[in-house]
């Protein structure tokens, strides 16, 4: 059993030979880069009006930044990779117990595992220091289950004790391909001895210790490597994500499409009129400036596509490439205030918030659906016993009941077997068809008699049973759960030794099977578990988390629609949902399940749930945030596994959309839906129906353990609960946090602020280019269309990297419209900003307008004021380079004055880079145009700014065009807020009318808590 293959982990994407190329490819992937780097390599080959360094800075700058985030990533997965790979693991060679690297190893080695240590790869269990050859395992990293599990060493190996021993085994493994269910193992181990044929063993899960496990109450175990590195399945399931993209990121992608087609049209039309201008001879060719005769010559379609080039590269600047490193960093950096919050930080298990991925920070404020998991998510996933039943009889902790006293929960184990029935097992627990709690065994008592005992739901025993006191059992059984308990029953059957060894024929042969194995074992079993009696049941509490309540209510009110998708039975979870009040008193509670449908036809039950949740609203349906209404009734909705499959199910005559759609329509008009008995690929296919539905809206799934991120990885956002409960979901999610309680600050405070902070980036960005670059596009009209720039090289190359974007950084990072608490307190704030409201083509359309508006102002306002002939002290006229300063120079002033009106969160930090950004440019412009720089060849910008500012009516003109230019916005925003107020602006207003009266300092730490002093707002 060997193999020359290493097998090592690998989830970093570079290398460091393939880092530059790749990233690159990667980069210019990107329409916005690729467009930049086909502009940068336009002004390279033909004569354009800028320089070459105008657009290939900014793109270098873009690409470098973006590059160092994606290598310091991609850096920090190498360094877990190698962490991973180089842990010490304990070979058999020779006989000896040899420390290697775990990298080094290779399929068919032997390996030592001691107690308290993680299995290094996926083992084949041969044998233990225990003499029953068992050994005690927790999976809590990789289904979330805490507790312990019982493995079953192989037959035939379960003696060897010593290395000696272990490296004399002489077998040869047969098994399936690497696939990813942690549950399912199929194979055959050979073991030969001697010159005899092999002893063939069956080989299952019970048999296989998963990487990422750890060994319990064992002192040590020896096993057999069959999948190492990325063939465990571990790694087969912390699978790549795929690539998710927010709301806001599409609308930037569209936007920037929008300004595209603009660029296009600016440049096709001024090459248009260009020869319209030059189609008088002493235009085109004045006698100052007469063309060679190879110019004339010249091909004209050639001379007009180059004209068009040159126009796209003097407008190239309203597509903000610097748009998309300001929004990777603000991503990247804001993603860090949800690891730094303390309020979400749970001291019991000394776990806080961790952030996967930053590309999603924004989405968490546009969640129109929450898909929950119950047990672990919802509940503690701390079983507490309650009570058993035992032939009609019911027993409880610490209460005498018939003369018979279980003291404690441990008691457990007492009513695990029939009374009177102790001794060996002769066969380990095997599991059964139906829930994952469906179990089996086999055990023979003192006298010699076999018993089959089985343990499982509810709809798995009962239809087993024909003996033993079913109806009294049963009522106790649909009590506890209706309490919202966590039944299982349990029955048995004696067994002839006839009938044991056709059991064991018949089980055997099903599990040395290669093919089908799966269903054979399921036929084997339903042969044997039959004609059972009924033993009793067992209750346990599973509590509802700490706030969970609470925290439903919250997202209800913010306009949120939950679901909670289980695999529980219905009234378990129905129990749950109305005690973490999904569900309300005043509920009116739809069943579409399996029972309801053997009654009537699908199509009957979904038509008449239909009418019914239509009945109040006619042909209307409720609003998706409509959330809780007093003036209708309010519906929910419980759906089965079962019911969901017949749904999903295309019909014979192809019409399955119908039922979708149908299905669909009664979901929109609950308020909150319940899904019980859903396998893990239902809750996937559950979360799929509702993400590609005809509004499309923003999902969200939260769960903690290996069957939920299937859903978490199909929904727009995925949230992994960490913990106790494992870390599979945590490490398949965008998110995680540690309760889920936790959820309700990140979506109402950190995705609301996320949201509001990168609209506003996005617009400003747009806006402020708008406003730089058209009038450039207005003073080709006043140049002959001969592409002459407005502005300096030097501005053109630093107007988006220098003095425009360090003051929007900022106020994208750090600015709270309203305040932590009162998000909090007032969730339905969050409903201001549903559906991608500050992305919306109306709010797009005013800041492009706004921008255009601006423009205007600048460069008409400045031409009027060059017509007058503005002369300085000294009688000196202004020439073009000065007229283009001073457009420039109200440009700065407004476009940064326009954001510090919109800021609303004032700290000495936005005071330092709003104002510094404008003293910058100053002393820039003064340094550029005072000093006679050595490495230009020329400097046409030489005392130019001095000049402008000798001048009075200079420093009046920018005065007076910065308050033109802003009046506009503020007008509109004080009759907007005094007519239209938004639930936002009327909770700003009421603020600051309470602020000085009663104003009490808020428990939340801000979110730059000890490097901001106390804010002030306005």
């Amino acid at each position: 059993m060997d193999c020359s293959l290493v097998r090592t982990l690998v989830h970093r994407y570079y290398t460091f030979w393939n880092f530059i190329p790749k990233n690159l490819f990667e980069q210019f992937r990107r329409i916005a880069n690729f467009y930049f780097l086909i502009i940068f390599l336009v002004q390279l080959i033909i004569d354009t009006p800028t320089s070459p360094v105008t657009s290939g800075l900014p793109l270098f700058f873009v690409i470098t930044v973006t590059a160092i985030k994606q290598g310091y990533e991609d850096w920090l997965r190498h360094k877990a990779d190698n962490a991973m790979n180089q842990c010490p693991v304990h070979f058999i060679q020779h006989g000896k117990l040899v420390r290697k690297q775990s990298r080094k190893l290779r399929v068919g080695d032997i390996v030592m595992v001691k107690e308290d240590e993680t299995f290094p790869c996926d083992l084949i269990f041969l044998s233990s220091n225990r003499g029953d050859g068992t050994c005690h395992v927790t999976t809590a990293s990789l289904d979330g289950e805490s507790s312990h599990k019982t493995h079953y060493a192989v037959q035939d190996t379960k003696g060897f004790h010593t290395e000696e021993d272990v490296d004399r085994l002489h077998a040869t493994i047969e098994c399936e391909q690497p696939q990813p269910d942690l549950y399912k193992f199929v194979g055959r181990i050979n073991v030969y001895s001697d010159l005899n044929d092999p002893v063939v063993r069956p080989l299952g899960s019970e048999n296989l210790l998963l990487r990422g496990a750890t060994l319990k109450n064992t002192e040590k175990i020896f096993g057999v490597a069959i999948y190492t590195g990325m063939e465990t399945k571990m790694a087969l399931n912390y699978q790549s994500k795929s690539q998710k993209r927010s709301a806001v990121e599409k609308s930037m992608n569209v936007f920037l499409i929008v300004y595209l087609c603009i660029l296009v049209s600016k440049a096709l039309v001024n090459t248009v009129l260009k020869y319209v201008w030059q189609s008088e001879p002493f235009r085109d060719e004045p006698w100052y400036n007469q063309k060679t005769e190879s110019e004339r010559q010249r091909n004209l379609f050639l001379r007009a596509f180059t004209d068009f080039l040159a126009f796209m590269v003097l407008f190239n600047y309203i597509i903000p490439v610097s748009m998309y490193v300001t929004v990777e960093m603000q991503k990247f950096l804001g993603s860090y205030f949800i690891s730094w919050d303390e309020d979400m930080f749970d001291e019991e298990t000394g776990e806080g918030p961790l952030v996967n991925t930053s590309d999603l920070n924004e989405e968490l404020g546009q969640v129109e659906y929450i898909f929950t998991d119950k047990t672990g998510t919802l509940t503690e996933n701390n079983m507490a016993f309650k009570e058993c039943c035992i032939e009609g009889q019911v027993y409880v902790p610490h209460v005498i009941c018939n003369g018979q006293v279980l003291p404690d929960s441990s008691g457990i184990d007492m009513i695990d077997s029939s009374p009177g029935v102790s001794g060996r097992q002769l066969g380990h627990c095997c599991r059964c068809p139906g829930s994952p709690e469906d179990e089996g065994a086999l055990l023979s008592s003192v006298g010699g008699e076999i018993y089959l005992f089985c343990k499982g739901a509810d709809s798995s025993i009962f239809p087993r049973v024909t003996e033993g006191r079913v109806d009294q059992i049963r009522a106790r059984v649909e009590r506890n759960a209706v309490e919202g308990l966590r039944t299982l029953c349990v029955a048995y059957k004696s067994m002839a030794p006839e009938e044991y060894e056709g059991a064991c024929r018949l089980l055997q042969a099903a599990k040395v099977a290669l093919q089908d194995r799966e269903k054979k074992l399921a036929e084997a079993y339903e042969q044997i578990e039959r004609d059972l009696i009924l033993l009793g049941a067992t209750a346990v509490e599973d509590r509802l988390q700490e706030k969970a309540a609470d925290t439903i209510e919250a997202l209800q009110k913010a306009g949120i629609k939950v679901w909670v998708l289980t695999g529980d039975k219905m009234e378990t979870a129905a129990a749950t949902c109305y005690a973490c009040k999904l569900f309300r008193r005043s509920t009116q509670v739809l069943e579409l399940t399996t029972k309801r449908i053997e009654e009537q036809s699908l199509h009957d039950v979904l038509f008449e749930l239909s009418k019914t949740v239509l009945r109040c609203s006619g042909s209307l349906t409720r609003d998706n945030f409509s959330g809780l209404s007093a003036d209708m009734q309010d519906y929910g909705l419980i759906i089965d596994g079962a019911a969901l499959s017949l749904i999903m199910k295309p019909r014979e005559d192809g019409s399955s959309s119908n039922y979708r759609e149908l299905f669909l329509e009664i979901c929109r008009n609950c308020s909150a839906v319940l899904c019980c008995r859903m396998a893990p690929l239902q809750k996937a296919q559950i979360v799929k129906l509702i993400k590609f539905s005809k509004e499309h809206p923003i999902t969200l799934a939260i769960g903690d353990g290996a069957n939920d991120v299937s859903m978490i990885l199909e929904a727009h956002v995925g949230i992994g609960v960490i913990g106790k409960e494992g870390r599979q979901a945590a490490r398949n999610s965008d998110y995680a946090i540690p309760k889920f309680k936790h959820l309700k600050k990140m979506l109402l405070v950190h995705g609301h602020f996320y949201y509001i902070r990168i609209s506003e980036l996005v617009q400003y960005f747009f806006y402020k280019n708008v406003c730089f670059i058209f009038p450039q596009f207005l003073y080709q009209f006043f140049c002959g269309f001969s592409q002459q720039t407005l502005y300096d090289t030097a501005y053109l190359t630093l107007y988006n990297i220098s003095f425009t974007s360090l003051p929007i950084l900022l106020y994208s990072l750090m600015e709270q419209h309203v305040g932590i608490d009162v998000l909090k307190r007032d969730p339905s704030l969050y409903r201001d900003i549903a559906k991608n409201a500050l992305l919306r083509w109306r709010v797009f359309t005013y800041w492009t307008f706004l921008g255009l508006f601006d423009a205007l102002v600048f460069f008409f306002g400045a031409y009027f004021m060059f017509e007058n002939t503005v002369v300085t002290s000294g009688g000196q006229m202004f020439g073009n380079w000065t007229f283009g300063t001073l457009v420039f120079t109200v440009m700065v002033f407004t476009v940064t004055l326009k954001l510090a009106l919109d800021t609303h969160y004032w700290t000495w930090i936005n005071h330092f880079v709003i104002w510094g950004s404008l003293l910058f440019y100053i002393v820039f412009s003064l340094l550029w145009g005072g000093i006679i720089w050595p490495f230009l060849s020329y400097q046409r910008m030489y005392y130019v700014f001095m000049h402008m500012l000798s001048s009075g009516p200079a420093w009046l003109g920018i005065i007076l065009l910065i308050t033109v230019s802003l009046l506009p916005d503020v007008l509109k925003k004080v009759l907007c807020r005094q007519l239209w107020p938004t639930a936002t602006e009327r909770t700003q207003r009421s603020m600051q009318h309470r602020a000085p009266v009663d104003a009490v300092p808020s428990s939340d730490r801000p979110l730059l808590k000890d490097l901001l002093p106390q804010p002030r707002r306005h």
